[in-house]
């Protein structure tokens, strides 16, 4: 409740929690919402501009604008809830576990995770989605596990923070075991830096997503989705832009809601994003 309050007397965290709590309002109640059927086209419907019939206007299907964007956010956004906790619950353990043990294992899986960051995401992705399908099933394991491996530098470095302290020497002279250590001990000290992180991690993950679709790798259609109805959109824009607008406008008021959040958050649990990791 006390971050809350003090996220709450932010205006970014004011505006921030607004706009996602709209989206996520507006992803459960959507469904109730639309005025039209999102699969219904009409050959005398096609890109015709907002009127009082179609408030957003219609597709080149003919297909009603303001139904297919209310719908458009609820696969990336029930795809990307149930995937950033993953990524952050692994690469969380994972980096706290190297920051707790330290030595070679460290020097090596960090060299891994630097490996791994340098190649092109979207290169790494799209080769697990073409050898493996592109439904939600592929989907979210495979974004909880590409983004998952940034969280392990955070962790870590999160996790270099608390080693040294007493209480986790203390734990040690004890006779603790390491696993005893990481959820007694190292995880509820470093639970500020993950949440913020997975705040982070949830904005990229639905750039990710709505990019995957919009290359045709993510939502299969008739299915609404804001980055399928960009791409769909986009030969069209210089003489219907409403058709490609609408989605863009749903799709950044929410990635701008999230980053306001996590900037608020970070703030509130005093944070520090500009911290870097030990190398």
């Amino acid at each position: 409740r006390e971050v809350l309050r003090d996220m709450l007397s932010r205006p970014s965290g004011t505006v921030g929690l607004f706009l996602v709590s709209l989206h996520l309002l507006v992803a459960i109640t959507s469904p109730w919402l639309v005025p039209y059927d999102f699969k219904a086209i009409s050959a005398t419907l096609m890109l015709v501009p907002p009127d009082a019939a179609h408030w957003f206007g219609t597709d080149q299907l003919g297909r009603d604008v303001l139904t297919r964007t209310l719908l458009g956010g609820r696969e990336a956004i029930l795809v990307t809830l149930v995937a950033t906790p993953l990524a952050v619950a692994w690469g969380g353990f994972v980096g706290i576990y190297l920051g707790l043990v330290g030595g070679r294992l460290d020097d090596v899986m960090m060299r891994v995770v630097d490996a791994f960051l340098a190649l092109p995401w979207i290169l790494k992705m799209l080769l697990l989605i073409v050898t493996f399908g592109t439904g939600i099933g592929v989907l979210i394991p495979t974004l909880a596990v590409f983004y998952g491996i940034p969280v392990i530098r955070i962790a870590r470095a999160a996790a270099h923070n608390v080693v040294a302290r007493d209480y986790v020497l203390a734990a040690r002279a004890r006779g603790h075991g390491r696993f005893s250590i990481i959820f007694n001990e190292l995880f509820p000290n470093v639970l500020d830096a993950l949440m913020v992180e997975g705040a982070m991690r949830w904005s990229w993950m639905l750039l990710a997503f709505s990019s995957l679709s919009f290359l045709g790798f993510g939502v299969s259609p008739p299915t609404p989705d804001w980055g399928l109805m960009i791409a769909d959109s986009r030969s069209f824009l210089p003489i219907a832009p409403w058709a490609g607008l609408y989605p863009i406008a749903a799709l950044s008021s929410l990635i701008i809601g999230i980053n306001l959040t996590a900037d608020a958050l970070a703030k509130a649990l005093g944070v520090d994003r500009a911290q870097k990791a030990p190398i």
